[in-house]
């Protein structure tokens, strides 16, 4: 017959393996089918320690533990060394009854078979309740179902001291399992009596095969000896079943158990440990109890991921209807040669970043990549050229961490490990291994690795939602907090796991930096408001760990494909991604806006960041992976598009006018210049230097991929030519355009187009001047610089006007001369050089240039 229970265990002091344990019997007892049942009396000396891990393998998945009811027991007399076999392992457990007594239970391996010796002393019996019997039974999966055949009762013996004790002995294929038990007094020859049961009035549980683990680390974690440790987070389940398969694509475990609420858990960590993986390869959780189940997502049934899995199997269908499956890999991080690597860390203000999706860059066949190497880290490497032609000394990633396929890379459902189809071979090893490759590479040719990172949502209906939504996700979101999948960041639990994930990546992946994406949404307190001092951002901010590591809050939202702006806490360490400097850009060079704040920008952005930060913590951009694409920028310009602030320069779409297509030129450059001329870090997107078109779409999903033979076009030639051109010249006037503070008031001088003040406050006003001095102590400082006599002024003039515009420069210093070194009006190649053209004066000490329509030009003081 078999019994339902609920045995849970109440785990007063648990112990590990100690081979030290002296074991000693009074008396041994063995059955006619070798299922070995006896009693054991403990050294009082022995020492209680923490843990203990069974060791076996197991044959197939869910098997009966077989056991005889109605055993012939026959006494037999034996001596137990004092000591066990070196190669036997003993956990112990220590537990107190409803009475306060005390029950010991030691589980020893000695890799045949498991005894579980348990020992009951100073126990308050009634008058002739001396007779004790255990009452005992065995599961895994399910608490409440007993095998074989429900409980079994087996009887104690009592010892000389007045303790009483017994042994169980099980096979090792029958591990791992819980025994459940309670003890029985027997009264009288009916064999009634009470029962004994932990403090709880639960009944007593033991692991057997496997241990008790510890809370620490968080997710799978290996020791010298080849231990599994086991542990994951959740407040709220009643419940954790752990699953472990020995195929990967099986819809069902071959092994569950369910963990203890009492010996395998720790505040809020459910946590067990295994000698060996044995056949098991991939492993996940289920949870269960009434306050999960009142989620409308939530389903016991779904075997969830670890949120701490370093190694994840690729998605396989689910056969319960809710999408796609992972499940962690039940192995160690492989392991890399970062010797030789060595970091750039390159001072913020001398960064030049192109953001790349690495998918789309390489996986169009232009790319002349093989097949499994295209859109992967490895394809990546190979394109480095690239980036070096541009000047490019950092490259900035969207979100590599596994996501919903359907909505996109902005939508994660995981955060420590890259998505397993970026390696060459589509599995996780080889996606982790080729990551630390391309890092590898990229840091010995100088160029720093970047990722964007979303901490603030995770894809719908995926893990964390089925673990404990409660402590992860905001239980009551803002009016503008996306329902059910937004992170509660500032919950320690998530602050936490935050953490972890970036230590994680930049310990083993040497990642240089983050792109925080939605990052106004970091800002958000458990309840949805906002926090002037959100903990989660001070903790990144001065985390030791982290110290070297770059962080810069990007605003824009995924779900609403918009930037929410807002003042963010930095404690000067995190930079911002501006979107004020985009639209102030687009603004002026379509005939909008004021002066007043193409200067601001231009000069590194003094209302945002002249708060103890400096130009530097400003990351320019003017197109990103969403929104218009820098050639529809001036080719599109509907209402639709209203937001975009483009111009489509006097033709929708598609022109093959010639006075159109050089004034969308003009433009181009225009926006470049500025770009890479205003004080801060440029952001160049991908495909913009080769004119990728999305067709007049902002939708991040119209988004292209890279095509190759673009970059051999004349349009791509000139334009990467220039980019690198002005990559180069912010290099070498590093003095005037990479400039970690900002200008002294004496060192820059505005001008109107004749050289009177400009008028600020005139938005029909289009024409801006501004005259840069190299600060004297710097040049003192590099005058014996290969660039000492081209260390000079600088002149940049913009015009968005329709006409063109006679300049005036102002009289160069002493022993110099002006020259030309871009005019965005010219055609190629003459539109900028590196030697310069010299500008003929024509008055004394005055020097006039005409400035065409829509341009933009630069001049440099020079030595004559």
């Amino acid at each position: 017959m078999v019994l339902s229970i609920t045995p849970q265990a109440c785990c007063w002091s648990c112990g590990t393996t100690s081979e030290s344990s002296k074991l000693t019997a009074n008396a041994h007892y063995r059955d006619r089918k070798k299922t070995t049942l006896g009693l054991v009396k403990l050294d009082a000396e022995r020492k209680l320690v923490f843990g203990g891990f069974g060791q076996s393998s197991l044959q197939g998945c869910h098997s009966r533990v077989q056991a005889a009811s109605g055993v012939s027991i026959e006494p037999m007399e034996q001596k137990f060394p004092t000591r066990t076999e070196e190669t036997d392992k003993v956990s112990t457990y220590l537990f107190r009854t409803e009475n306060g007594d005390l029950v010991n239970v030691f589980v020893r391996d000695n890799t045949v078979n498991y005894s579980v010796y348990v020992e009951l002393s100073s126990l308050q019996l009634s008058s002739g309740g001396d007779r004790l019997v255990i009452s005992w039974g065995m599961y895994r999966a399910d608490s409440s179902s007993l095998k074989p055949l429900g409980f079994m009762e087996t009887p104690f013996t009592k010892t000389l001291s007045g303790s009483f004790t017994l042994e169980l002995e099980f096979e090792a294929k029958q591990i791992p399992f819980y025994l459940s038990f309670t003890v029985k007094s027997l009264a009288d020859a009916n064999l009634s009596g009470w029962e004994i049961r932990s403090h709880r009035k639960t009944n007593f549980c033991v692991p057997v095969g496997f241990g008790r683990g510890y809370p620490t680390p968080l997710g799978l974690s290996f020791t010298s000896d080849g231990s599994i440790n086991f542990a994951i987070f959740c407040r709220n389940a009643e419940s954790v079943v752990l699953c472990l398969y020995d195929d990967p694509t099986a819809q069902e475990p071959a092994l569950e158990l369910d963990l203890d609420p009492y010996v395998n858990r720790s505040g809020d960590i459910w946590h067990a440990s295994f000698e060996s993986a044995r056949s098991f390869v991939s492993y996940g959780y289920r949870f269960k109890g009434t306050l999960l189940r009142n989620t409308n997502s939530f389903d016991e049934g779904n075997v969830l991921l670890d949120p701490y899995a370093k190694v994840i199997d690729e998605a396989i269908p689910n056969n319960k209807g809710t999408g796609l499956k992972l499940l962690g890999r039940l192995c160690e991080e492989p392991v890399f040669d970062w010797d030789g690597d060595v970091r750039p860390h390159l001072p913020i203000e001398k960064l030049v970043v192109y953001r790349l999706n690495l998918t789309r860059f390489t996986e169009h066949k232009s790319s002349k990549l093989p097949t499994n190497v295209a859109g992967t880290f490895s394809g990546l490497t190979q394109k480095l050229d690239h980036f070096q032609d541009l000047g490019v000394n950092a490259i900035l990633l969207e979100p590599i961490f596994p996501f919903d396929e359907e909505k996109g890379p902005y939508f994660p459902c995981h955060f420590f490990s890259p998505m397993y189809c970026f390696g060459p071979s589509g599995g996780p090893i080889a996606s982790i291994n080729s990551m630390k490759e391309m890092v590898k590479e990229f840091h010995a040719n100088g160029i720093e690795v970047l990722l964007e990172v979303v901490f603030t949502h995770t894809a719908e209906g995926k893990v964390l939602q089925g673990i404990d939504i409660s402590s992860y996700y905001h239980a009551c979101t803002a009016d503008d907090l996306e329902a059910g999948n937004s992170l509660n960041c500032n919950h320690s639990v998530v602050q936490q796991m935050v953490l972890d994930s970036l230590r994680y990546w930049v310990t083993e992946f040497h990642i240089d930096g983050f792109c925080f994406i939605n990052a106004s949404s970091l800002l958000r307190g458990v309840k949805g408001e906002y926090q002037s001092r959100p903990p989660l951002v001070e903790a990144i901010a001065f985390d030791p760990l982290l110290a070297k590591t770059k962080f810069i809050a990007d605003c824009w939202d995924p779900h609403e494909m918009v930037p929410k702006e807002t003042r963010f806490p930095h404690w000067k360490r995190w930079a911002e991604v501006n979107t004020r400097f985009c639209n102030d850009v687009r603004n002026f060079l379509r005939g909008e806006g004021l002066l007043s704040d193409l200067a601001t920008r231009l000069c590194g952005n003094g209302d945002i960041f002249s708060d103890g930060r400096g130009p530097a913590f400003s990351f320019n951009f003017i197109t990103r992976n969403s929104g218009l694409p820098l050639v529809d920028l001036v080719s599109f310009s509907g209402s639709e598009l209203a937001s975009e602030l483009s111009w489509n320069c006097g033709e929708e779409g598609p022109t093959s006018k010639t006075a159109v297509l050089e004034r969308r030129l003009k433009q181009i450059r225009n926006f470049l210049f500025i770009l890479y001329l205003s004080l801060g870090v440029p952001v160049l997107n991908m495909g913009d230097e080769c004119g990728q078109s999305s067709g007049g779409s902002p939708a991040y999903s119209d988004r292209k991929s890279f095509d190759w033979k673009a970059l051999e076009t004349g349009f791509a030639t000139q334009t990467t030519q220039f980019i690198a051109y002005l990559s180069s010249l912010r290099r070498r006037r590093s003095d005037l355009l990479q400039k970690k503070h900002f200008f002294k008031e004496e060192n820059i001088d505005w001008y109107g187009s004749d050289q009177s003040s400009p008028r600020w406050g005139d938005p029909l006003c289009k024409f801006l001047a501004v005259r840069s001095k190299a600060d004297q102590d710097e040049v003192e400082n590099q005058a014996n610089s290969v660039y000492a006599g081209l260390r000079g002024d600088l002149f940049l003039a913009f015009s968005a006007a329709d006409q063109s515009e006679t300049v005036i420069l102002p009289p160069p210093p002493e022993g110099m001369a002006w020259s030309r070194l871009v005019d965005t009006a010219l055609p190629f190649p003459g539109f900028f050089s590196t030697d310069g053209e010299p500008v003929i004066e024509q008055m004394e000490d005055l020097c006039a240039y005409e400035m065409k329509s829509h341009s933009c030009a630069l001049f440099e003081a020079r030595s004559l």
